[in-house]
């Protein structure tokens, strides 16, 4: 397998999807770094691990699976020689606590998971380890009971603590009118009086820390200096024994290294399957059945990007069957189902459940590769078939008869003629190899190739020529239709020109039904005429047009332009009118025009039209003139 075909096939972005249901930054990178597999007995065994984790899931949905960060530091730190600090062990006994509801939890589960509920049997019993630590360490901190000289230490610490703080309130009281607070403050560890810094040589003793702004002085006096540095030599030794202890229990936990390295990874190894597991629910995802050779039975499978709004794709390869050529429409769904296949074998072997019905029969395949376009524009054609026929050469080279090759529109992005023989070729020889191929084209000519070429199946994308739209649904056996015809017909195009089109295309006769209904019509009866001779001599004899088929202010609807005006003047000579459209006068034939509604139907009868077809400017010259003669004041048509 290589990077490209992840990609085309968007294998990353699936991986990525069933990585967050992990639990643990372990089990969410071995997810995301998952390849595909060719060892059976790995594959089946790894998909009888989801199905067991789904029953499971389906009694309780809470497994105790724990984060394994803080655990693995821990033993790293301990390997280093430094000692795990008294804050860190929260994190292992939260690990350990969730070990042991593991155990149990797993313990019940044997019918529903034969198999997966005896990996929590490796973890070992290490409830010793864990009292040990609740013994030492309490709310973060180590305990005062943890050795009798930290308990011995931390009594005197007591003791020496409230001589000095009796001491304090008397050298408090005794500078108080010199201190810029009532209280003693504690300052580096030692207690001191808070003094303005104007008094700061009416107290005796040693300046300790000052404020920020510089107004106080924090002095420790002398009368406290011999407490403070008996207390801060019991802190001292309160330190040291503190680190012993921690020495011990850290020694203690990396005495424990392998029985806690087996219980993370059964942790992990839980985490992934469980992940898979709940990735399978939200995709209605099955276990495939891995076939012995390179049949393939597809059962009503679903692109998992696509979710339930995809058609369900069904495609059967017997053993003899080499290749599935699949013709069709643009847009009718032939790559969709090239991808959707490429993409449930990656899943399958990476352990991951498919969308797709029970029962499902995929092949192992040892490569996959692909060759699908990106949908670049005319203008880059040339570059895409450039790079396209390197993606196929380096194909050509590395493909064998356990490789799966998904090609799209093979030989398409230059000349037609050159285009079908190369494809034609590209697949004799890939056929040579003996390589499984799935692959999509609108070459006519193909279908008769895949129908005479031994181990080549032709398969075709449906069309409803009804609603003009593709069904997504692939129909084995048969080949598909560009649909041209089946459209140009349904949308009106005249029989004749069909018979006629088909004749060129296919060098035979075909026959459309003819729409009698259709036929009385003016525009259809239109698409089929006299030539150029006859039609200038009937143009001459016709003549000219006396009658007018539109009034003033008439709504007509223009349907070459897809546009609607209003009728200002005519006809003339030749049946032309003048029509305001969009505030402009334009001229066009009485043919091009439509009646929408009838101006006795819109306007009163004794209705001004110089407010639809004339300015404002316009109108207040023309009332001026009316009213009486203005010199120098013309009035011209705005026509």
């Amino acid at each position: 397998m290589n990077q490209r075909t992840y990609q085309t096939l968007e294998f990353i972005e699936i991986l990525e999807e069933v990585s967050r249901y992990a639990l643990t930054k372990e089990g969410k990178e071995t997810i995301r770094t998952s390849t595909p597999s060719r060892e059976r007995q790995l594959l089946e065994r790894q998909h009888e691990e989801v199905e067991e984790a789904n029953a499971i899931l389906n009694i309780s949905g809470n497994v105790p699976i724990h984060t394994l960060d803080d655990v693995t530091y821990m033993i790293e730190q301990g390997k280093k020689g430094l000692y795990i600090r008294a804050n860190q062990f929260a994190g292992l006994i939260s690990f350990l606590d969730h070990c042991s509801k593991l155990k149990r939890f797993m313990a019940d589960k044997a019918i529903a998971a034969p198999t997966i509920h005896l990996y929590a049997s490796s973890i070992a019993d290490l409830s010793q380890l864990e009292e040990d630590i609740l013994q030492t360490i309490r709310h973060g901190q180590v305990d005062d009971h943890a050795s009798k000289n930290l308990t011995k230490i931390r009594k005197q610490i007591s003791v020496k603590q409230s001589r000095l703080k009796e001491r304090l309130e008397v050298q408090a009281k005794k500078y108080k009118s010199y201190m810029q607070e009532a209280q003693p403050v504690e300052k580096n560890g030692r207690y001191t009086l808070p003094i303005k810094r104007e008094n700061r040589n009416k107290v005796k003793g040693s300046i300790i820390d000052q404020s920020s702004s510089g107004a106080t002085v924090f002095i420790e006096p002398d009368e406290m200096t011999k407490l403070q540095e008996e207390l801060h030599l019991l802190r001292m030794n309160e330190e040291h024994e503190v680190e012993q202890i921690l020495y011990t229990l850290t020694a203690e936990v990396i005495s424990h290294e392998h029985e806690l390295n087996i219980a993370i990874e059964t942790m992990h190894q839980y985490d992934v399957i469980f992940a898979k597991a709940k990735y399978s629910r939200s995709i209605k995802g099955n276990p495939p059945i891995f076939s012995e050779g390179f049949s393939l039975n597809v059962k009503e499978a679903r692109h998992p990007m696509l979710g339930e709004k995809a058609v369900p794709l069904s495609v059967q390869l017997m053993e003899t069957d080499q290749a599935l050529l699949i013709t069709g429409p643009n847009t009718g769904g032939k790559t969709v189902t090239l991808k959707t296949i490429g993409l449930l074998c990656l899943m399958a072997q990476t352990g991951l459940p498919i969308p797709a019905k029970a029962g499902t029969v995929l092949p192992i395949f040892q490569h996959i590769f692909v060759d699908i376009g990106d949908g670049q524009s005319i203008e880059e054609n040339l570059s895409t078939f450039s790079s396209r026929l390197v993606n196929l050469i380096d194909i050509l080279k590395e493909a064998n008869d356990h490789s799966l090759l998904l090609l799209d529109e093979i030989g398409s992005g230059t000349d037609p003629g050159e285009g079908m023989g190369l494809a034609t070729a590209i697949l004799d020889q890939l056929a040579e190899k003996g390589s499984t191929i799935l692959a999509t084209t609108h070459y006519s000519e193909m279908k008769e190739y895949a129908r005479e070429k031994t181990g080549f199946i032709n398969g075709a994308m449906e069309f409803d020529v009804e609603t003009l739209k593709p069904t997504y649904k692939l129909l084995l056996g048969t080949s598909g239709k560009s649909q041209a015809f089946d459209i140009a017909h349904k949308l009106g195009l005249h029989p004749e020109i069909l018979k006629h089109a088909y004749k060129i295309t296919y060098k035979q006769e075909a026959n459309f039904e003819i729409d009698q209904e259709r036929l009385k019509q003016e525009d259809f009866r239109k698409q089929i005429t006299v030539n150029r001779y006859a039609r200038n001599k009937a143009v001459q004899k016709k003549k000219p047009v006396t009658s007018a088929k539109f009034q003033m202010g008439d709504n007509v609807r223009i349907p070459s332009e897809e546009e609607m005006g209003i009728v200002y003047t005519g006809p003339d000579e030749k049946g032309n009118y003048i029509v305001q459209v969009k505030g402009e006068k334009r001229t066009y034939n009485h043919k091009r025009l439509k009646l929408h509604i009838p101006a006795k139907e819109l306007y009163p009868e004794d209705y001004d039209f110089d407010i639809i077809f004339k300015s404002k400017d316009y109108r207040k010259i023309r009332k001026q003139l009316d009213r009486k003669h203005v010199e120098g004041l013309i009035l011209e048509d705005e026509e």
